[in-house]
């Protein structure tokens, strides 16, 4: 996994008062699964921080797959600064978030979706989102 380490002992990146070994490492390693579509959207929102794209792409619907390239979600994921997550709220299968990042020009944004997430293969998986 070709994905960035991160300090020993801070916060997760999802904004979890936990560390990141104790929160959404887990499941960026496939050695648990997430249990809901807001854990799910937590630890992928900390695979785009680490770039861990296999994870981005092991945990996206299947019949959205081939949609992605792995070299533009790796690019994305290089390219910004990923500063803080805030959710806006969660029902079973979405998750309404607000995710702040920085650009390579020093530019901050807001990426603000509603994610809409199945559970495939007994996992859950992102499907798409709105944007707004």
């Amino acid at each position: 996994m070709n994905h960035k380490k991160q300090i020993l002992g801070k916060n997760c990146y999802c904004g979890s008062l936990i560390t990141f070994e104790s929160c959404c490492q887990k499941f960026i390693n496939f050695s648990q699964n997430p249990k809901s579509a807001e854990d799910l959207m937590r630890s992928r929102y900390s695979a785009y921080a680490t770039q861990a794209i296999d994870y981005l792409i092991a945990t996206t619907a299947f019949f959205q797959r081939q949609s992605l390239s792995k070299r533009e979600v790796l690019i994305w994921s290089q390219s910004n600064q990923w500063n803080k997550l805030e959710i806006i709220e969660s029902t079973t299968n979405t998750v309404e978030f607000k995710a702040y990042y920085t650009n390579s020009k020093k530019l901050s944004f807001i990426h603000h979706e509603k994610s809409t997430f199945i559970i495939e293969n007994g996992k859950w998986c992102y499907v798409d989102g709105k944007f707004y």
